[in-house]
């Protein structure tokens, strides 16, 4: 009696909790992507001020970008999208995780952003990057103005994980103190913001 009270007790404070939702942004073959984003979703699960979702691009499979009409009109067409704007529209705080291709971000990261617009509209938005010497920032400096120009908050602390000294050749990640902290940093920030942009949005 005891086990089940504490389960129903654990899934009320998950339902009282901000969603995140951890959007993974590369999709090739052979990607470190998944390995940085596991890391960071436990450290948001670790945090424990959220109800934590991750949408890998590459299971989500969007095609090119198939609606017959704007974005903001929120008139699809296609299941794909229908379900897409659901995931967007529950979200109360969003995480990028991407590489640096050619100094900005992913093609399909692109493409998944461009299927919604007023569903990404007053969220606070973080980013974890990762890649060599850059570790991912220009694909960040990329990205910054397109999730301010669909209404998001882009908030300033970014976790940059350079993948030569995180990732093993066995494809495992190897934290450490500094990249746990800007973890932190950036999931306090987003628990901080989460409440307050989920009371604007009821307020319109």
């Amino acid at each position: 009696m005891s086990t089940i009270t504490g389960e129903a007790e654990t899934t009320d404070l998950t339902a009282t909790l901000p969603r995140l939702e951890i959007i993974v942004a590369s999709t090739r073959p052979g990607r470190v992507g998944r390995v940085v984003a596991d890391w960071f979703t436990a450290e948001a699960e670790q945090h424990g001020g959220f109800d934590v979702h991750v949408t890998d691009l590459a299971e989500l499979n969007l095609p090119l970008f198939d609606e017959p009409h704007h974005p903001a009109l929120r008139r699809y067409t296609h299941q794909h999208t229908l379900d897409w704007s659901a995931t967007i529209d529950a979200a109360d705080a969003i995480v990028f995780v991407t590489p640096e291709y050619n100094h900005s971000f992913t093609a399909p990261l692109k493409n998944a952003l461009d299927y919604l617009s007023q569903e990404w509209r007053d969220k606070p938005a973080a980013f974890v990057s990762y890649g060599g010497l850059s570790a991912g920032t220009r694909a960040v400096y990329a990205l910054r103005p397109v999730v301010s120009m669909l209404g998001m908050m882009a908030i300033n602390p970014a976790v940059a994980v350079p993948t030569r000294a995180h990732i093993t050749p066995e494809r495992q990640f190897q934290s450490d103190a500094a990249l746990e902290a800007s973890a932190k940093l950036v999931l306090d920030d987003l628990a901080r913001l989460a409440p307050a942009f989920a009371g604007l949005r009821a307020a319109k």
